[in-house]
């Protein structure tokens, strides 16, 4: 490759998991001597970290893909990378798509893109997607905070849900051992984080693929003892994890979340229908009565503990009465935070092939229906808030004041309030609540109330 000044960039779509691999490709660009730049068009290396999850975000990707291959018929030396997981849904079809594409890489190959970007610039046009080991990344990756990190303990997805291709691109659950886990949190300490969020596809299986390893008698292979084992890393003042799932879910989790005072009181359980017909159909493994029980559990020990979930309306053969059974479930658990979305249908996913589909019309009503009532649930919620002080550790200013700070409380609630960010970044301050919405609070710096 000829030498020039090497720019990247990178647009990510899609979940936490994906923002994750995208600071690890970028720390890995970084090594290679290449720059980041806001601007695609100002790149070089230009790397699309998709999501096919939804249908749209997988359209919008080959539009992005369609202005920058127009781009490189002009400028030969652009590289275009397509990683992620539309990257291993479709593999070599990419390259037939779009031919001016260098690399297509699935989610696995993530840490070898250096290796990969080898291949590429002597010359070669390279897909990456067959299963692998996903081995130790030692690169540090480009985090976009400096206060918050990512950290994943658990790659891929055993699960079998029938309207879901996670698994499909990304692979067998791989856990990653306590000890790297526990070394990579020291190293975020070290650098001055003071948050960190255990990510998975699916959480609670981590561990279940390690051998049972133990340091001092004790077993580390569930997230329990993982919890326990990483709790007291020095400079660490809060501990999240995301995602869970219900089947899963133990009460001596919501123990250990309740005894370790850094684990937030913020739990992400997706329970996508409350229905159990409609559970069944989609593989899920519980019924809305068990979702039910772990939320009254979570809450037993944590009263104000904060709770949000994912939703799916528009399933397959979802009746008007079924779609009731979600809006009681909604209502009368009152989450806190509830990502809804209207059934797509996803390639090589058993629901995507049946006959019973919902009309979009249809589906549209019920995303409508229930996005109304998670607003006035997420408001309800909101007032338990109000007047009372809560620790909200200082991440940012606010980009539509520049006279307040924004952070997050421990159950993760968006705080604004008057404050000096150079001062207060990385800081966990008592902030008493003055106004309250469905989604976010605004305060004052209690030493700023009581002076």
């Amino acid at each position: 490759m000829i030498e020039q000044k090497r720019r990247y960039n990178i647009t990510t779509f899609g979940c936490q998991m994906n923002k994750a691999d995208s600071e690890r490709m970028a720390g890995i660009l970084e090594n290679m001597g290449f720059e980041f730049t806001e601007d695609p068009n100002n790149a070089n290396l230009i790397v699309y970290n998709t999501c096919t999850i939804r249908d749209n975000a997988e359209q919008k990707v080959y539009s992005y893909l369609g202005r920058q291959a127009k781009r490189k018929q002009n400028e030969p030396d652009l590289t275009l990378v397509v990683a992620g997981c539309v990257a291993q849904q479709e593999g070599e079809m990419l390259l037939r798509r779009v031919p001016e594409l260098d690399l297509v890489m699935g989610p696995q190959h993530a840490n070898r893109l250096d290796s990969l970007l080898d291949q590429v610039f002597a010359g070669n046009q390279v897909v990456a997607t067959e299963p692998i080991h996903i081995y130790e990344d030692i690169t540090k990756p480009r985090r976009e905070s400096n206060v918050s990190a990512w950290v994943n303990i658990i790659y891929g997805c055993n699960e079998r849900c029938s309207y879901c291709v996670v698994p499909s691109v990304r692979g067998v659950e791989q856990s990653r051992t306590p000890e790297s886990i526990k070394a990579e949190i020291e190293d975020i300490a070290r650098q001055g984080f003071k948050e960190v969020t255990l990510l998975g596809q699916n959480i609670d299986a981590y561990g279940r693929d390690l051998p049972g390893t133990t340091e001092t008698g004790r077993h580390l292979h569930t997230l329990t003892d993982l919890l326990y084992y990483i709790h007291d890393v020095e400079g660490i003042d809060r501990i999240r994890f995301a995602t869970s799932h219900p089947r899963y879910f133990t009460e001596r989790l919501i123990k250990a979340c309740h005894e370790l005072p850094k684990v937030c009181e913020h739990f992400h359980i997706p329970f996508q229908s409350g229905d159990n017909e409609i559970l069944k159909a989609m593989k899920r493994g519980y019924t809305h009565e068990r979702y039910r029980d772990i939320i009254s559990k979570i809450r037993h020990y944590m009263p104000h503990a904060s709770i949000s979930a994912d939703a799916i309306v528009g399933f397959p053969g979802e009746t008007e009465e079924q779609f009731q059974n979600t809006l009681n479930l909604v209502d009368d658990i009152g989450f806190d935070q509830l990502n809804t979305a209207a059934y797509s249908p996803r390639p090589n996913t058993p629901a995507a092939l049946w006959d019973n589909q919902i009309s979009e019309e249809e589906k549209s009503d019920r995303l409508q229906r229930l996005n109304h009532l998670v607003g006035v649930k997420a408001a309800e919620r909101s007032q338990r808030y109000l007047n009372r002080v809560e620790q909200v550790l200082v991440e940012d200013i606010n980009p539509k004041d520049t006279t307040q700070v924004v952070g997050r409380t421990d159950g993760n609630r968006l705080t604004f309030f008057k404050g000096d960010l150079t001062e207060l970044k990385g800081k966990i301050v008592p902030v008493k609540i003055t106004e309250v919405r469905p989604f976010s609070l605004t305060g004052e710096m209690l030493s700023l109330v009581t002076a």
